[in-house]
């Protein structure tokens, strides 16, 4: 299946969801809505979190689906924009929560460290793996989200400029930067 063949079925997925059709949501949700969740788990540093947010962002489709306006934008890039902003939105809570003692939900580690292993991976890779999430946790809050929806939502430049409400050459300066910022925390130049 090409990149084009999964828009333009989301694209009529949505045209159902405008018309009330709930089969259509359960069937966008099949599409996109894994990459939705593993975007915001990652970005949120929380698995738990990340699928809360899948499924808010998924409400919002549904409730929201008659405004969407093809012209505009793809349908995964109108998608993410919601979980970007569902993201900013949480953070913005958890923020507050800690500030007032409130300990973070659950700490990068816990994401990071995968509990199902990997037969074929080695275990430079495996540390190689962790360094860059480690690294991706450190970076500045958009060059993190231009990187996550870059590198976990599979988006292209203009699609995370729409999904950030950001330019294009914005979002190109905020990969430059964390790339370089990732090789040198990393040391190694294939990184990010």
């Amino acid at each position: 299946m090409t990149r084009t063949e999964p828009a333009q079925e989301a694209e009529r997925l949505m045209a159902e969801i405008a018309a009330g059709r709930e089969a259509a949501l359960a069937r966008l949700m099949g599409l996109l809505g894994r990459d939705i969740a593993m975007f915001a788990g990652r970005y949120l540093g929380n698995r738990a979190d990340g699928e809360e947010i899948a499924q808010e962002t998924f409400l919002r489709v549904w409730r929201m689906a008659g405004r969407y306006d093809p012209a505009r934008a793809k349908v995964a890039t109108w998608i993410y924009r919601i979980t970007v902003n569902l993201c900013i939105d949480r953070q913005r809570r958890n923020r507050f929560w800690r500030i007032f003692g409130r300990e973070q939900a659950a700490d990068w580690a816990d994401v990071l460290a995968d509990p199902a292993p990997d037969a074929t991976a080695v275990a430079a890779g495996r540390q190689m793996l962790a360094r860059v999430r480690a690294g991706i946790a450190t970076l500045p809050e958009r060059q993190r989200m231009a990187i996550m929806l870059c590198a976990v939502g599979g988006l292209q430049t203009g699609e995370i400029a729409q999904a950030m409400g950001v330019s294009a050459g914005a979002v190109e300066q905020l990969l430059v930067r964390a790339r370089r910022t990732l090789r040198k925390d990393v040391g190694d130049d294939d990184a990010g």
